[in-house]
């Protein structure tokens, strides 16, 4: 198991690798002088030159590129151009806002997927289960920047329950981790449901009920159990897209996330901000894959035995 570890481990770096190519190749071949947006558009030709060649932004590509990689692998990577504070700095200050909000989202997709989708498959097409399955099907085709703003119209606007936007208090983070929670809880009903309907047709849940075990026993000790790779599975995925994919939902409700500060990167052209941010968004993806594939291990007894 740990050498399986480190392998996933060492993989990382190849990935990473890619990555980092594609941004600043993306970047590199952005239009917009980063040297001219610090200085200003009316600063001199002369003082633009010497600050391009002072950040090495008159070097080749391959040789930015190494430069970029090898600051990167010391936590080095580089300074807004607009704040001027560190990179890093600047996604410490936001990462926990990003985590906060991806957490309490995939929290409430869990509380309402998972059950909603045991009730489906055990009362297959049954009324609830049509019902269910609908709104599911509403759940993952409603964008979710267009249910960020009725929510703010209904429940900040007409009723004035919650803060339309804003960071700091339960109240603040209730209406965007639903927002995007729902989205997700509808995908992990569906899958529940799925692999419910395939394990309850099994030979040993009908070999424990006819032992005489409780209908919920048989559902939840052999029958959810077996189904929970597929669904954790699909809870690492979301859980690893809203820390990554949550950029619309943070600009809605003004929460203060690296999504948000991407977008205003982007908008500012603050090369190095958006580099860090897919950087950092893509090694914390990688880093919950390799969470998910690790309990694999303690949900499944079969493929703990495979690292032995």
């Amino acid at each position: 198991m740990h050498r399986y570890i480190l392998r996933r481990l060492l993989l990382l770096i190849p990935v990473m690798l890619g990555v980092s190519f594609v941004v600043f190749t993306i970047m590199f071949f952005t239009p917009g002088d980063p040297a001219a947006m610090m200085l200003g558009e009316r600063a001199p030709a002369e003082e633009v030159a010497a600050l391009r060649t002072q950040m090495g932004l008159d070097d080749p590509f391959p040789v930015q590129f190494g430069r970029f990689v090898f600051n990167a692998a010391r936590g080095d990577l580089g300074r807004s151009l607009v704040s001027r504070r560190p990179v890093f700095q600047e996604l410490y200050s936001r990462f926990p806002a990003t985590l906060q909000l991806a957490a309490s989202a995939v929290l409430i997709a869990v509380l309402m997927g998972i059950p909603i989708g045991i009730l489906s498959a055990t009362r297959q097409y049954s009324a609830f289960d049509a019902m269910s399955m609908g709104i599911a099907l509403v759940g993952v085709s409603m964008p979710n920047f267009w249910q960020g703003m009725m929510m703010i119209l209904i429940f900040s606007v007409t009723f004035g329950l919650f803060p339309s936007s804003g960071y700091g208090t339960i109240w603040h983070l209730i209406m965007p981790a639903v927002t995007i929670g729902t989205s997700s809880a509808a995908i992990i009903t569906r899958m529940t449901r799925s692999s419910m309907l395939e394990v309850v047709r099994q030979d040993y849940i009908r070999t424990a009920r006819a032992k005489g075990l409780s209908e919920k026993v048989v559902i939840n000790r052999h029958g959810l159990k077996n189904a929970l790779i597929p669904i954790v599975t699909v809870i690492g995925l979301q859980f690893g897209w809203l820390l990554g994919g949550a950029v619309l939902t943070e600009t809605v409700f003004a929460w203060p996330g690296v999504g948000r500060l991407m977008v205003d990167a982007i908008r500012q052209r603050d090369f190095p901000v958006v580099q860090g941010g897919v950087l950092l968004l893509a090694l914390t993806f990688s880093v919950v894959n390799l969470a998910v594939d690790i309990l694999y291990a303690y949900i499944d007894p079969r493929i703990k035995a495979q690292y032995k």
